[in-house]
């Protein structure tokens, strides 16, 4: 699986993963705050230049990690534009662009064990209720892992398609993409339990 924690060291690597997703759950909290296209583009700027400021290399993997969204981002375009209401595409759109760069920033700037740390610790109270801990925290961590091989695979069988038919993939790539999270969803379940399990 891939790892998708930036190799270029920056001060942000060094602050500790709880004060980070803290800070991120209040600056996304923040960003559904506001209503204005124009300062949810200031916001969008400064997170850019945040990004430049920390390394070129890691502006362009987070702006890479952004591709994604243009399929979402033209959706709400499109619709926001039919119902007469560009203003708000254009906020729904700068604030999905910021929440996620926000996220994914903190993402490639910490460390996987110590993200899964921090979930450890906030849901022990939860033991209580008979939920254990370390699956909630190896449930994230599979999550998060799993979702940039999921997207290089959907890629993959895209242009698979492309090669093969005139035809747009579109919906025709579910049902394989299924199949192929579920064989990789087997052999992880495999590999955890021959390594003992939780």
């Amino acid at each position: 699986m891939l790892t998708l924690t930036s190799p270029v060291e920056t001060p942000l690597h060094r602050v500790p993963a709880g004060a980070k997703l803290v800070a991120l759950a209040l600056a996304t909290a923040g960003l559904f705050a506001l209503r204005d296209p124009v300062w949810l583009a200031l916001a969008g700027l400064g997170l850019a230049a945040l990004h430049l400021r920390l390394g070129r290399g890691l502006a362009r993997h987070g702006a890479r990690m952004l591709r994604p969204l243009w399929p979402f981002v033209l959706v709400v375009a499109v619709w926001h534009g039919a119902t007469g209401d560009p203003e708000g595409g254009a906020a729904v759109i700068l604030r999905l662009l910021a929440a996620v760069a926000l996220a994914n920033l903190v993402t490639m700037t910490t460390r996987l064990t110590d993200m899964l740390g921090v979930v450890e610790r906030a849901t022990r109270p939860l033991a209580r209720l008979g939920l254990d801990p370390r699956a909630i925290a190896l449930a994230v961590a599979l999550a998060v892992r799993f979702t940039p091989v999921l997207l290089d695979k959907a890629q993959a069988l895209r242009q698979s398609w492309q090669a093969r038919s005139p035809r747009r993939a579109t919906w025709r790539i579910v049902v394989p993409l299924g199949v192929l999270a579920l064989d990789d969803a087997d052999r992880v379940a495999d590999a955890l339990r021959a390594r003992g399990g939780l």
